[in-house]
């Protein structure tokens, strides 16, 4: 089995972060191998991001694919951009505090989150994408959760203040994916 992501925003939404959390979880802790490919636009903070994460039980034969099995939308671009990679079938996860936009296709499934409106909420605009992260695990099971939360833990470890409400953050993401999954 083999998945593709594709995760895509703007600069500042932690793009990559949320990618490079799902890899290192998927690398230290489980026996699949992972790929992670980050691209940049010309601009940082503000400019155009996304990155590839491909999880598989063999060897990943490319980092980045033409046709992905599930899509991340951070912001409308992003949705504009990528739609057509999405596989027919696919799962296409949107931001739906940024995105507004019409889906224009009818053969994918929508996972519909209000990640910038929750994170703000909770007082901090920043995990916007430990909630997406969260909404991705629930839906797709791709990971046990208790192996992507280890690997935030760890990674924001040096950062005490911060697990709390990323804690708080990823659980609010996974209740929202199990819910839409059931639906």
């Amino acid at each position: 089995m083999e998945t593709n992501l594709l995760v895509a925003g703007f600069g500042g939404q932690g793009v990559m972060t949320l990618g490079k959390f799902l890899a290192s979880a998927t690398c230290d802790s489980t026996d699949k191998s992972v790929t992670f490919f980050p691209s940049y636009g010309a601009e940082q903070r503000g400019g155009t991001a996304n990155c590839y994460v491909v999880i598989s039980d063999g060897m990943v034969g490319s980092p980045v694919g033409d046709v992905m099995d599930d899509l991340i939308v951070m912001n409308g671009p992003s949705l504009s951009k990528f739609i057509n990679v999405l596989k027919p079938g696919g799962t296409l996860f949107i931001n739906s505090s940024i995105v507004s936009d019409d889906i224009p296709r009818d053969d994918v499934k929508v996972v519909k989150a209000p990640v910038t409106e929750l994170a703000l909420e909770m007082g901090n605009a920043k995990v916007l994408n430990v909630i997406m992260l969260g909404v991705y695990i629930g839906y797709t099971e791709v990971l046990a959760p208790e192996i992507v939360w280890n690997t935030i833990e760890h990674k924001l470890g040096k950062k005490p203040k911060l697990l709390p409400l990323n804690k708080a953050a990823f659980e609010k993401g996974l209740e929202i994916g199990r819910s839409q999954r059931e639906a």
